[in-house]
């Protein structure tokens, strides 16, 4: 299992335990991976660290003084 952490704006746009699918983007030598429909972003990510998964759950939401942290865990 791998776990992500993506960056939300808002709360309550996911829940804990639900599946949810990402997109991958690339920007220079790096890749992302969005929360489909743009719910929340991930940092940036090397070639070696891509993700072979789409789908995944989310295990926690994060409340900090920064915004909220979406975790996601994928079967890889």
């Amino acid at each position: 299992m791998r776990t992500m952490d993506f960056t939300m704006v808002r709360s309550g746009l996911v829940t804990e335990g639900q599946k949810v699918k990402v997109i991958e983007g690339k920007v220079a030598a790096n890749y992302y991976y969005t929360i489909d429909p743009a719910v929340a972003m991930s940092a940036n990510y090397s070639k070696a660290e891509r993700l072979s998964s789409t789908e995944g759950i989310v295990k926690e939401i994060k409340e900090t003084p920064r915004g909220f942290f979406v975790v996601v865990e994928f079967d890889e």
